[in-house]
């Protein structure tokens, strides 16, 4: 009796696993679409989206569509729905690799776990525009956003800048970001790399200097046009600072280059130097109102450090090696001048 007990139930368990296999192949292929690497159809192991600010479910479904990165939609909505993404969409930007799994994207979009992107200041900038766009072509605020909220009066005057001071807050570095930082965002991140720079160490040798922050970064913007070779930094700065010193008007090339406007000048005539301007350091005593360009953090510690000698005068020197000739005295200055005025009329370089 038991074993014809046996051969009834045989049956029943072969007809249950007929009837589940179409269910067991049903949950492994969507089990495959969900938890599965996708091997998403792009070059290279990953791509990237950026899902703007303000964006709802349908544009990032749309956005992800685009990319080629939904398989199946049905699929992905029902996950999406499951996982609440409409009530979780972060903007920024999102580094997609190929062998990621639909619930690895969608929680990784609900994480909001953004990829940082590397935003480089670089010396010789000469105009606060200039840092606005290449801040717009990093970030999703527009170049015109940030020369906006920058000229706000209520920033500058809060921060202890004016129009022409302004450009000497932004530190030469790279910087990592988000993408969808804003523009008043940025801003106040650039003002907290300035303090950060400016620590005890630095405040304290600018004022044995007798220069504010701000006058230290003008004066190094100046050496940093100046100079070719590095190590001439603290000694050109040491003749600027002398200059200072004694009242003598610094005479700056570069100032006069700056203040002209034209930057494809290799050589200052005379008729240059009589320039209307407030940069125009063959007229003007002391430092110009602003930075002349964004100094190097080496030419401002340059500056901070400065080569203490009795110099007063200094021109390139006229084999062209990007070296100067340094002078005590304006005869000797004179000399070396006409020795590299020469040098200039020998190659046809008037202008």
């Amino acid at each position: 009796m038991k074993k014809q007990k046996k051969r009834g139930c045989l049956p029943i368990l072969v007809m249950l696993l007929i009837l589940a296999l179409p269910l067991l192949y049903f949950v492994n292929h969507y089990y495959n679409q969900i938890f599965e690497p996708q091997s998403f159809h792009f070059s290279g192991k990953y791509t990237y989206i950026y899902i703007p600010t303000g964006s709802d479910f349908q544009s990032v479904e749309h956005l992800l569509n685009d990319k080629g990165l939904i398989a199946n939609t049905q699929i992905f909505e029902w996950v999406a729905e499951h996982k609440n993404l409409a009530k979780h969409i972060h903007p920024g930007k999102y580094r997609i690799d190929r062998k990621m799994s639909l619930n690895e994207l969608i929680n990784l979009l609900r994480s909001g776990k953004q990829e940082p992107i590397r935003l480089t200041i670089n010396s010789h900038i000469r105009f606060v525009r200039q840092i606005a766009g290449i801040a717009g072509k990093k970030l999703e605020t527009d170049s015109a956003d940030i020369v906006e909220e920058i000229y706000k009066r209520n920033f500058m005057e809060a921060d202890g800048f004016n129009r022409y001071t302004l450009i000497g807050m932004f530190i030469p570095n790279t910087y990592e970001f988000y993408w969808n930082t804003s523009a008043e965002q940025f801003l106040d991140r650039m003002k907290k790399e300035y303090d950060k720079f400016w620590n005890k160490i630095r405040l304290n040798k600018a004022k044995l200097l007798g220069l504010s922050p701000q006058k230290v970064i003008t004066l190094a913007s100046i050496v940093q046009m100046e100079v070719l070779r590095p190590d001439e930094k603290k000694r050109i700065a040491g003749v600027y600072i002398n200059r200072l010193k004694k009242g003598m008007l610094l005479q700056a090339d570069p100032t006069v280059i700056y203040a002209n406007g034209d930057f494809t000048v290799r050589r200052v005539t005379r008729e240059m130097t009589k320039v209307n301007s407030l940069y125009n350091t063959y007229n003007i005593k002391g430092l110009p109102p602003g930075p002349i360009c964004v100094p190097a953090i080496s030419t401002i510690d340059a500056v901070l450090n400065y080569e203490h000698h009795n110099y007063i005068y200094f021109c390139a020197k006229d084999d062209f090696s990007g070296y100067h000739s340094f002078a005590k005295t304006l005869a000797q200055h004179n000399l070396n001048a006409r020795k590299y005025q020469r040098a200039l009329n020998k190659r046809k370089i008037y202008k």
